[in-house]
């Protein structure tokens, strides 16, 4: 198993901005501390280059994002203001997904702690999101005939509307995206299987719907490599969540996912997603309860 990360790569944000850039670093040293992982299992990835970027995204987005010439309206979509350390650190991201692809489908799984950027779209970003890390590693992973079929099992509580849009002309990339029905974007893109949920949706519900979902992805459409979104945002305690999971009914979404590949023995490359709870604490909890989970399920 290997985990990837840039959270060296910082991106410097004004005061008081609400993107919880410091749970990355966390995240990493909890894993340290956890006693599950060695030093040797932390990798960081290589930038993502022009040419992988670009099976993704318009050359003329890709200019304005590295030149600094994304307009006022461009960069107020992202939410994030234009630094060289924005494109080298939004590079490494894909980049880590891109290389969690590739070493899951050598050693079974592999995982970026950050990633999920499933909102960016292929001439625009938004939400937090520059490059979409899901659909450049996708793409990257059918040109270099790595694999035929892939899903994006997408569990953030906001919908993939980039990985969407992005991968609508591809049908060996299955895009599945479970998320709250009310919430951001507020004008859903129409992805393979989109499930809506209700705000205030609960474990017991959540869990029945995402069953519902993986016997779509796996009976039906049969991936040979998963690339699994595990957004924290479902928890109750999410400032942008609304859908009330507990962090037991996120354990146990982890859980049907990674089982499901588990049995199919599908490879999984895992990305972490959003997540903004209250207290970033949580946040960092989730993330590291889904690494864990991950390690007791796929380790060989």
């Amino acid at each position: 198993m290997r985990l990837f990360y840039a959270d060296h790569f910082v991106l410097p944000l004004p005061a008081g901005h609400r993107f919880p850039m410091e749970k990355y670093a966390r995240l990493r040293q909890r894993l340290l501390d956890s006693g599950r992982f060695l030093p040797a299992d932390f990798s960081v990835p290589d930038a993502a280059s022009d040419a992988e970027v670009l099976r993704a995204h318009d050359a003329g987005y890709l200019e304005r994002v590295i030149s600094g010439q994304l307009s006022a309206a461009e960069l107020k979509a992202i939410g994030f203001p234009w630094s060289a350390a924005m494109v080298e650190r939004s590079r490494r991201s894909a980049g880590a997904t891109l290389a969690a692809c590739r070493h899951a489908l050598q050693a079974g799984w592999g995982a970026n702690l950050a990633g999920g950027t499933h909102h960016a779209h292929r001439d625009a970003g938004s939400g937090f999101c520059v490059f979409n890390d899901a659909a450049i590693a996708a793409l990257a992973m059918r040109a270099e005939g790595r694999v035929e079929r892939i899903a994006i099992v997408d569990c953030d509580v906001h919908q993939g509307d980039g990985t969407a849009t992005i991968l609508a002309g591809e049908p060996q990339v299955f895009t599945c995206s479970l998320h709250g029905a009310r919430n951001f974007p507020f004008t859903k893109a129409r992805s393979d299987l989109d499930v809506e949920l209700a705000d205030e949706t609960g474990d017991e519900a959540y869990l029945e719907a995402l069953a519902g979902a993986l016997n779509i992805v796996f009976d039906d459409f049969r991936p040979q490599l998963v690339i699994y979104l595990a957004g924290a945002d479902p928890y109750a305690g999410d400032r942008l969540g609304r859908l009330a999971l507990s962090k037991r009914g996120l354990i146990a979404r982890d859980s049907a996912v990674l089982q499901r590949c588990h049995q199919a023995r599908v490879p999984v490359a895992l990305a972490m997603a959003g997540g903004y709870a209250r207290e970033i604490d949580d946040t960092v909890d989730i993330h590291l309860a889904t690494l864990l989970t991950a390690a007791d399920l796929l380790q060989p």
